[in-house]
């Protein structure tokens, strides 16, 4: 495993990897959005409004990197060069944290204050769309396999499904007080998550059914989950300081991060795309201000 030291005070926390084969990530703690190259040279660009707390990143099938900005209300949007263009939300307060890119061409967020699921057009026209649920605090999001797109709801307790024509059906969890707080799509066709406080990590097919599997360590909160190269399940554990996988089966393997204390806070697989992958999972720490890569070895 190796870790890249960011600028002081980064505290990074999503990661994605940009359709220009970087790996791209927010930086909460210095109002920026950072890129690194796969032998870890790292720039960062700066947002136009001040305390914006970018969170959640995702590549754009326009080409670009869109972000939310959690303290600003806003959706930014970042070229291959770092130009930012930010596009606030219709209500102030609307708390945008997680963000996907659709099939329809469009990017999907959810508002977790505003409990709503949102869609932006590359042109920055915004639709959004209520969730059933109130106050269910909608966290992370992720295209599905099945062609729509899936969130958790952290107060919820629920994980939700939205067709691109913004039809929600939501499915409850069967561990109570879950908070369920990321999502993915598996090469199985279900859908891989998080349950920060369950400490366990859950898979949802698109029926509906869900199965949990328990971490071997208590407090362990998992927080980010990503597909990785090898077909496997990825995540990282914020209280055990480890990046975890599970396969299909439900078999848990964890790695330890040698920072202590890191608080790994994303994570992606990469680079670049589906194009040019080099093999590795790439992860975020938020208290230990670094960005970590663990090397994949892979098996026929």
């Amino acid at each position: 495993m190796e870790e890249i030291a960011l600028e002081p005070g980064a505290s990074p926390v999503g990661i994605t990897v940009g359709p220009d084969g970087h790996v791209w990530f927010t930086q909460p703690g210095t109002n920026r959005i950072g890129r690194a190259t796969r032998q870890g040279v790292v720039n960062s660009f700066d947002l136009p409004t001040p305390f914006a707390s970018p969170q959640g990143i995702t590549a754009g099938l326009d080409g670009n990197v869109w972000f939310t900005e959690l303290g600003a209300g806003r959706i930014g949007r970042a070229t291959p060069a770092g130009v930012v263009t930010e596009f606030p939300l219709p209500q102030a307060g609307s708390a945008p944290s997680g963000i996907t890119a659709g099939l329809d061409g469009n990017v999907w967020f959810t508002e977790q204050v505003g409990n709503r699921i949102g869609r932006i057009t590359p042109a920055g026209v915004i639709t959004e769309f209520e969730v059933p649920t109130p106050e269910s605090q909608p966290r992370a999001i992720s295209l599905g396999v099945d062609g729509n797109v899936w969130f958790t709801e952290q107060a919820g307790n629920k994980v939700g499904r939205i067709t691109a024509t913004g039809v929600i059906t939501e499915f409850p969890l069967p561990t109570p007080s879950s908070f369920p707080s990321a999502i993915a799509p598996g090469v199985d066709g279900a859908m891989w998550f998080t349950e920060q406080l369950g400490n366990k990590v859950g898979r949802i097919t698109v029926d509906g059914v869900v199965t949990e599997y328990a971490l071997p360590n208590p407090s362990s909160a998992p927080v980010a989950v990503s597909p990785g190269a090898d077909g496997h399940i990825w995540f990282v554990e914020q209280g055990g300081n480890r990046v975890g996988r599970i396969t299909a089966s439900g078999v848990i393997t964890e790695f330890d991060v040698p920072t202590v204390r890191s608080r790994p806070a994303g994570i992606t697989f990469g680079p670049a795309g589906f194009f040019c992958l080099d093999g590795n999972v790439w992860f975020t720490e938020r208290t230990g201000n670094k960005l970590g890569k663990l090397r994949l070895v892979t098996t026929p």
